[in-house]
């Protein structure tokens, strides 16, 4: 059975939603053809409902609840929503596997239980659940269903979470959340309860924040190789992403910017360089982007290669959905109260 294109109603409220409430991503969209903007807005609102739902109290209940209408749309039988409908028609006709999408709400699940991290590996687990999984998803949506394609989009999206994490250590701590490995926290001689209870910026503290930063660093380099894997016309704006985010981990390392007492924020003039140099790398031929994904996100390139080749209606590329819906996901993540 072939799928089918989601209801261009259910896709009107989808927008509709994201541009009361994620102006951001509704912004960027206009900049996109209309029929990736409208796949992507179906993606991005199931995400944004989920996040909703999560930060509303309730503990696991709404967890599960989450659980059973992700179970409803890839059964075809989505809640009667707008937003339910429309999600379960585009992975449908992209080929979304279930595991991708479960792997987001476990992640959700996580900081709903208020799950420590203790060491990287744990860390990443949390990356690849929260920001890889969207990675995937939009890249699914773009049409890229090549292996080391979609392990380097995975990199990308753990990378840019965890420079959230460095840029948002004090707006965490005064929420009773610490994200950054509590062994290194110690390790630096940092004790976990003290950064809860006296948030202070420290040399210490900003050894365990720069070495975070070093280990993303290292993904944003294994993400541009992949870049080249891409279409041609989604190139400049994930090369984009992939500077601007790193912009941001320099600013904290190199300028002394204290992300417990203020945001580490790129300038518009500095985005717009980032931008121009990006514009260069996407016609430069780049080193390869071969190598395993992360242990963290192996099962999502995993489930997301092995499932079968969607029998659709008609897709277009997805030019740079993917970046955008991550970008604005991130920026949500790290004003979540």
């Amino acid at each position: 059975m072939r799928a089918s294109w989601p209801d261009p109603d259910d896709i009107r409220a989808c927008r509709a939603a994201l541009r009361v409430g994620s102006s951001s991503f509704h912004t960027a969209g206009l900049l996109l053809p209309a029929q990736v903007r409208d796949h992507a807005s179906a993606l991005y609102a199931f995400c944004r409902v989920a996040d909703d739902i999560a930060d509303g109290g309730g503990g696991n209940d709404r967890i599960d609840a989450l659980r059973v209408r992700l179970e409803a749309a890839y059964a075809g039988r989505p809640r009667n929503s707008p937003v339910d409908r429309a999600f379960a028609a585009v992975v449908a006709l992209h080929g979304v596997p279930r595991e991708v999408p479960e792997a987001l709400l476990e992640g959700l699940a996580w900081d709903v239980a208020g799950r420590d991290y203790e060491t990287l590996a744990d860390l990443e687990a949390y990356a690849a659940r929260v920001a890889g999984t969207v990675g995937v998803m939009m890249a699914l949506v773009m049409g890229v269903r090549d292996a080391g394609a979609l392990a380097r989009a995975a990199d990308l999206g753990v990378a840019m979470q965890f420079t959230n994490i460095a840029r948002d250590v004090g707006e965490d701590a005064r929420m009773g959340r610490i994200y950054l490995p509590r062994q290194w926290l110690r390790e630096a001689g940092v004790a976990p309860e003290s950064l809860l209870q006296n948030a202070a910026w420290s040399p210490a503290l900003s050894r365990v924040v720069a070495r975070l930063l070093g280990v993303a660093e290292g993904l944003y380099a294994r993400a541009s190789g992949g870049i080249s894997h891409l279409p041609f016309g989604c190139r400049t704006g994930i090369h984009a992403a992939r500077c601007i985010y790193a912009e941001i981990g320099r600013m904290i390392t190199l300028e002394g910017v204290d992300p417990l007492r203020q945001r580490a924020v790129v300038p518009l003039r500095r985005k717009m360089s980032l931008v121009a140099r990006a514009s260069v790398a996407a016609l430069l031929p780049q080193s390869a982007g071969d190598g395993p994904p992360l242990e963290a996100t192996r099962f999502l390139v995993s489930a997301a290669t092995a499932a079968a080749t969607p029998d659709r209606a008609g897709a277009g590329e997805g030019r740079i959905v993917w970046l955008l819906a991550l970008f604005e996901r991130l920026e949500r993540q790290s004003a979540r109260a």
